[in-house]
């Protein structure tokens, strides 16, 4: 099922940003995660589960870089975000231009240089995020990746790299750094067959804020 979502999901930029608004939804305010063994991956998934319990929303500062053997210089992009659960996410980047991608229960909006981009990629996203976050994710994620995790200074470090062509075909691995103190997401990696590899620094600058509706409206289909 997994496989058809990213037939239909396109391909390039849309596929990514399509992933993205799952994966920070999912390691920002992840579902229940099943611990099956007694190690530190399971102590991890069950520290998810715990700050899932604990955050309704939250705000906060992230820096992407990007980088491609193609690209003369890292791209850096400066920007914020807020998310209110699994379903509303915003990200308005600032620097070095401006662009913003919203999401909202079925609807993606991306706009730049004055120009909205709309799509519908609500059922894509929640089966996503309940392949990584749902009552079999653990299982769903061995199955289809091989994990290690490992303690890095004060995170818990996460790398996923495709074992299946499921995700193969698309991506050589990812990174999660999560906070050891409160499990919140800290970074995340993605490296794509494309040849872009991103990274994602989150710094949460506030914890259950209460978010006005319209950071989170979109344009939908007349």
């Amino acid at each position: 099922m997994i496989v058809e979502e990213f037939k239909k999901a396109g391909s390039g930029r849309a596929i990514f940003l399509r992933l993205l608004c799952a994966l920070l939804t999912v390691f920002i305010f992840p579902g229940v995660l099943a611990a099956q063994t007694n190690d530190l991956l399971s102590q991890v998934w069950n520290g998810i589960q715990q700050a899932q319990k604990k955050y309704a929303s939250m705000c906060g500062i992230i820096t992407e870089t990007r980088t491609s053997d193609l690209m003369v210089k890292p791209l850096v992009l400066h920007g914020k975000f807020c998310a209110e659960g699994t379903t509303k996410f915003s990200l308005e980047y600032v620097e070095p231009s401006r662009m913003s991608i919203r999401f909202n229960e079925n609807y993606l909006n991306v706009t730049s240089g004055g120009n909205t981009q709309v799509r519908e990629i609500g059922k894509n996203v929640r089966r996503v995020q309940s392949y990584f976050g749902g009552e079999n994710s653990l299982g769903n994620v061995k199955k289809n990746f091989t994990i290690s995790v490992k303690q890095d200074g004060p995170d818990y470090q996460m790398k996923l790299v495709p074992r299946t062509n499921t995700f193969r075909d698309k991506l050589n691995f990812m990174i999660v750094k999560l906070d050891k103190k409160d499990f919140l997401l800290r970074s995340l990696e993605v490296n794509g067959k494309s040849g872009v590899n991103s990274v994602f620094v989150i710094d949460v600058t506030s914890m259950n804020p209460k978010i006005p509706k319209d950071m989170f409206e979109v344009y939908k289909p007349k």
